[in-house]
């Protein structure tokens, strides 16, 4: 199972410019410069195919990675999309083990979502990553 743990570590690993903090769940503290990684609440059938879970060879997850950055419009749109295009240029994707497929982007670019309570211009990247299935 691939876990938003997981996806926020790969995402470090990314070497991410200027990035201080990364998260999941909720942004505790609100410190600038920081990529929170979320489930992305949509809700989609569930697909067993013929024969059973253990004829699937594939599982898939859908997280929002929120670009949490300062209180300039400009930078955070350039660093959500400095990420955006780290995140589609990577190449031969393991996360914790398992062998990504592919990625769907779900938005063509990253969204602003305007500021947060303390001025915090933030912007978030919706996605689906498949990876390859392994027997748990």
């Amino acid at each position: 199972m691939l876990t938003l743990a997981n996806i926020r570590d790969w995402i470090k690993s990314l070497n991410v410019e200027e990035v201080e903090h990364f998260y999941i769940g909720k942004l505790e503290d609100k410190k600038e410069k920081s990529i929170g990684v979320y489930s992305l609440n949509e809700s989609t059938p569930l697909l067993i195919p013929l024969g059973g879970i253990d004829n699937k060879s594939y599982e898939n997850k859908k997280v929002s990675i929120l670009v949490h950055w300062n209180n300039n419009a400009n930078d955070t749109e350039i660093a959500a999309q400095k990420l955006f295009q780290i995140l589609q240029n990577t190449k031969d994707i393991e996360i914790s083990g398992h062998k990504i497929l592919f990625i769907i982007f779900l938005v063509p670019e990253p969204v602003d979502v305007g500021t947060d309570s303390s001025r915090i211009y933030e912007r978030v990247i919706e996605l689906e990553i498949y990876y390859k299935r392994k027997e748990i």
